[in-house]
């Protein structure tokens, strides 16, 4: 009877490792990307540059965090990129109003469809000087 037992939660132990081998991992990563703070320019201006990284596969500019700097909490932030010329041109999603905080990968996107390596800046509506964090 002991040797049954005995027997039977082997069993039960090696079918669990079994499973527990087969099983999907829970830390599979979503995208690869990476996150940049910046200081914001002025209104249609740039402040910090940064290159869009070669190396994550994101290829939206993900708005992840503000502290606007001036006024009450809250500043309107848009994606500006360069050209390979040199001119600057603001992203297509404009001037996006956002609260001091932090927000999830693709919540607010200032700027999608970004080439590898293209220089980006951020700037403020109100007033340049805050600070953004930008996934990538």
């Amino acid at each position: 009877m002991k040797k049954a037992i005995v027997s039977g939660a082997l069993a039960l132990a090696s079918a669990a490792t079994c499973v527990v081998a087969i099983a999907p991992t829970a830390s599979a990563a979503p995208q690869a990307c990476v996150t940049s703070t910046l200081t914001t320019g002025a209104r249609g201006g740039q402040g910090t540059v940064v290159r869009k990284s070669s190396t994550s596969t994101c290829s939206d500019l993900n708005l992840t965090f503000a502290d606007d700097k001036t006024t009450v909490g809250y500043d309107e932030y848009a994606g500006r990129l360069r050209n390979s010329s040199g001119t600057w041109f603001q992203c297509s999603a404009g001037y996006i109003g956002v609260l001091d905080g932090s927000y999830p990968v693709d919540r607010y996107l200032p700027c999608t469809d970004v080439n590898d390596n293209t220089p980006f800046a951020i700037s403020s509506w109100f007033n340049g000087g805050d600070t953004v964090r930008i996934t990538h």
